[in-house]
């Protein structure tokens, strides 16, 4: 169980982003943060992994669990090829696996800048359900993806997330729904 107790953060010279912030996820949960942009769901998912540490409050339960994540940016790296970085903390069979499912079984050997946006995006997901995980972290995941894609991707994270604790921001509850995730609106 991971639990954000009395969390206050705000960045350097900035007001307080988060106040007294409770959240609790059991595992197996299913959360969607939601909300306009500048309410702070970046920044609890930054919370949630260790990225960043609360001015005040505490988060605790996340000793020894292994998180996989995809950001708001691909952060894919530039000189490895898609399989490459999917592979980067999975096996490559498992990578290889997951990118096809994902529809890029054609651009594998390609070059993140030879790719469109769609592909970056679903290549950066790739990388992140390849991974073993405990708790899988998607900020804006599915941003800039076609309709067909958008669909076939949350398919893949319901498979993969399967057991898992998932936590995701997004502007589309239509996403949260197809999840089956809870809604806490920041």
């Amino acid at each position: 169980m991971i639990r954000f107790e009395n969390v206050t953060f705000g960045y350097r010279g900035r007001r307080p982003v988060l106040e007294n912030f409770d959240l609790l996820l059991r595992p197996g949960e299913r959360l969607c943060l939601f909300g306009p942009s500048g309410r702070g769901k970046t920044t609890v998912l930054r919370l949630l992994m260790g990225l960043e540490k609360p001015r005040r409050g505490r988060i605790t339960g996340t000793e020894g669990l292994r998180f996989s994540a995809v950001f708001q940016d691909d952060r894919l790296i530039d000189s490895r090829t898609v399989l490459e970085n999917a592979a980067l903390f999975a096996p490559e069979s498992a990578a290889r696996e997951t990118l096809e499912r994902l529809g890029l079984g054609d651009v594998l050997d390609s070059l993140p800048g030879e790719l469109s946006g769609g592909q970056r995006r679903r290549a950066a997901l790739g990388r992140a359900l390849a991974h073993p995980f405990d708790v899988l972290v998607l900020d804006e995941a599915l941003t800039g993806l076609d309709e067909a894609a958008v669909k076939n991707c949350l398919a893949q994270i319901d498979e993969a997330a399967r057991g898992k604790i998932l936590v995701m921001a997004t502007h589309d509850l239509a996403h949260a729904h197809a999840l089956r995730a809870s809604v806490t609106e920041l």
